[in-house]
Formats: structure tokens, C-alpha cells, sequence
């Protein structure tokens, strides 16, 4: 969402401004264009040299050129901007946001601001939380300022403090959901996605699961979100990074029962549903209370089919309605995958093999074939990130 885009990134004078550094690269990876406007009190903390060269732009400091005299125009920046960022942003500078107090560069190019602004706070715990910082942050809330929330960090109570500015990775996923939620393709929409492994319980301690790591489900969440789209990610056990967004609701679940009931309630409200999980086939008929002792030569148990998600989800689905299921073939790949496009009445089936090296659960790639009751299309080993845009734009878009 963010290639093509103008940021101007206002950086003001706090420890935290090194982290902008990091920023940059990021904003300009995702294919961003960034104008780096800093205070005096900033540039004690970075050099304007080394942002520069991170941007291949002169960085912005003074109202007059010390060089020639030329005048720096703040109403330009407010005419070429896509959107304004200040992080690191300090108290200093939230009050004079606030109350309009244009005594720098930074200040007055805010004012000037034609297009959305963003602020990453950070300083002190005890500053963060005082009533006039407080204060000044409504007030720009009010205004139509985006705050991006400190971070809490471990050590919330001491040094880091919920003051903290949030970090560089956070910040770009808040600004391309900004972006997402007036730009994306998939405004509007609400999908339903599932994603991980089930843990089918044996006794309090043990369980039967898969390797399933949650990383192909949680990239076409992460993917959609970028799109505009709302997100119900209903999520196994697992502990992969989920995006930064408000648009995304996850649904925690342990079983295969607890994924069905999570998915059967959420899904007749989306207009499309994903069902990435790698679902348990078969659970135990009993949960012991306390652990199993090890005790003679064998353990027998009985195992009772679970539910299948996608089937049920294919019978309730409506004309206005999509959904998208996933097969892992070990053999017979595609004669499976097409038969359950069939019979669980799906409008795509995306199957992979763990016969293909790279792909399949753990991994950060993998190998798909994307299979429609017209149509399959084989695609080459890629991230999953690439996968989960091909998914979405054959299925959605």
C-alpha cells in the first residue's frame, strides 16, 4: 500500500530518534518516496547527514538555506505529501502541535499539512502519562491526528515505560493500514480465515497435533488487512507474529470443536471465507482427567472423526458468498484436491505437497497450485507473502 506514496517524516529530538534510521528503510522498501523534516533538537541525536543518505534527499531543518539564503517552503511539502509521520515525536512537540506554536520547521510544515498525520509519542512514562500530555494528545485525536500508541515493553514500570516509542516495524503496518483503509481493494469486505494447527487432548499434558505452524494463514491475514479488507482470523495454537491492525479479530482456539464452532458463528456474516488451518481428522473419544502412567506394553486409544470446517462452511454458504479451501496432499495430489473442491462445494481449492521441497508446514515458502472448478494454476516456490497475494487476488480480487 505504500509504493508510489510521499511521506514526510517529521523527527524531533529524543532518544528514540536512531529508530528512525530503521524507518526509512522500511518506508522506502515497501516502495515509499520520504522527505525527512527534523527539529534542531533532533539533529543532536542524528546527523542530518546520514538521514539524507538513507533518502537521497537533502533533509530539511531551517526555514532559510544556510547555503544561499533559499527559502524552504512548508506549503509545498503540505501540497506533495501523501501523508505526515513524526516519529520519534516528543511532549515538546505534542504541545506545540496542539496549541500551535510554529517556532520551527517541523511545526509549521504540520500546520500546512493538506493530508492525514501520524504521531509515534515517545518520552518519559511519567511524561507520557501526565494530564497535560494527555490532553494534548485528544486534542489532536480531535483534530484528525493518528496516534500511534507507545509500546508497553517488558520492563513497563522502569526505563521503557509505556512512553516508548512503538517500533519502526509497527509503525509502517499502521501506516500502510491507514492507506488500506481508503485505498485497499478489499474495502469493505469481511473474510473469515483460518489458520494453525488443532491440539486434539489425550490427557492434561498431551496432545495429538500436526506441524502446522500458522505462517501460510496468518500471511493471507496480513495480506488482507493491507487490502482494507476486516479480518476474523479464527487461530490454532501457535506463536507466529500477528499483524498490527485494528481491521484484524483473532478468535483463539484449541481444538478442532473449538475452530468449528468459532468458524460455523463468524462465517455467515463474511463475505468470504479462508480455511487455511491444518485441522485435526480425528480426536480422541476421551480426555483423561490426570496424566496416563506409563503402564504395560501398549497404549491403545480410540479416535472419533472431528467435524469438517470447510464441508459444513460449503453447505451454508450463499450466492453471495465465497470460500477457499486448502488440501496437503502426500500422494494423489491433485485428484484429492479436486475432489474435495467438489464435494465440500468450494469456489477454490489452493493444494501443496510435501513431496515439494520448501514447501508445506514450518517453512517461510512454499509451492501451490490453485485449483477452481475452470481452471488450475501452478505457481513456482516463493514466500509465503507472495503466495498469500496470489491466493487473494485470484480468489478475491
Amino acid at each position: 500500500m505504500l509504493k508510489g506514496k510521499k511521506i514526510v517524516l517529521g523527527i524531533t529530538g529524543s532518544i528514540a530518534a536512531y529508530k528512525a534510521c530503521l524507518l526509512i528503510r522500511l518506508l522506502i522498501k515497501q516502495g515509499a518516496e520520504v522527505q525527512v523534516v527534523i527539529t534542531p533538537a533532533g539533529k543532536e541525536f542524528i546527523t542530518p547527514i546520514t538521514l539524507s543518505a538513507l533518502t537521497h534527499k537533502p533533509v530539511i531543518s531551517e526555514f532559510f538555506n544556510q547555503r544561499d539564503g533559499s527559502w524552504h517552503s512548508h506549503v509545498d511539502l503540505g501540497l506533495w505529501a501523501d501523508a505526515m509521520l513524526i516519529a520519534p515525536c516528543t511532549a515538546s512537540t505534542l504541545g506545540k502541535m496542539a496549541h500551535g506554536i510554529a517556532d520551527n520547521m517541523l511545526i509549521t510544515t504540520y500546520l500546512s499539512m493538506k493530508v492525514p498525520v501520524l504521531v509515534a509519542p515517545a518520552m518519559d512514562l511519567d511524561m507520557y502519562a501526565h494530564a497535560s500530555t494527555q490532553d494534548n494528545l485528544r486534542l489532536l485525536q480531535e483534530r484528525g491526528v493518528t496516534i500511534v500508541e507507545p509500546g508497553s515493553g517488558f520492563l513497563a514500570s522502569t526505563l521503557e515505560g509505556k512512553g516508548r516509542m512503538q517500533e519502526p516495524e509497527q509503525i509502517v503496518e499502521h501506516l500502510e493500514e491507514f492507506f488500506a483503509r481508503r485505498e485497499g481493494r478489499l474495502l469493505g469486505k469481511k473474510i473469515l480465515i483460518t489458520a494453525g494447527p488443532t491440539y486434539e487432548k489425550l490427557d492434561p499434558v498431551r496432545f495429538i497435533g500436526n506441524y502446522s505452524s500458522g505462517k501460510m494463514g496468518i500471511a493471507i491475514a496480513h495480506y488482507c488487512v493491507s487490502q482494507g479488507a476486516e479480518v476474523e482470523l479464527v487461530l490454532g495454537p501457535c506463536s507466529e507474529k500477528l499483524p498490527a491492525s485494528t481491521l484484524l479479530h483473532t478468535t483463539r482456539v484449541e481444538s478442532a470443536a473449538d475452530m468449528y464452532r468459532a468458524a460455523t458463528q463468524i462465517y455467515p456474516s463474511c463475505n468470504a471465507g479462508i480455511m487455511c488451518a491444518a485441522v485435526a481428522d480425528f480426536t480422541p473419544d476421551t480426555c483423561a482427567e490426570e496424566k496416563i502412567k506409563r503402564e504395560g506394553d501398549q497404549l491403545v486409544l480410540r479416535l472419533n472423526p472431528t467435524q469438517d470446517i470447510a464441508a459444513a462452511l460449503g453447505k451454508m454458504k450463499s450466492a453471495e458468498q465465497k470460500l477457499c479451501g486448502f488440501a496437503l496432499e502426500t500422494h494423489n495430489a491433485m485428484e484429492h484436491a479436486q475432489e474435495k473442491l467438489q464435494r465440500k462445494n468450494l469456489d477454490m481449492i489452493v493444494m501443496n505437497s510435501l513431496q515439494d521441497p520448501g514447501a508445506g508446514f514450518q517453512v517461510d515458502t512454499n509451492k501451490v497450485t490453485i485449483i477452481t472448478p475452470s481452471s488450475q494454476e501452478s505457481l513456482p516456490l516463493q514466500s509465503k507473502k507472495d503466495v498469500a497475494k496470489a491466493i487473494i487476488s485470484k480468489f478475491l480480487l
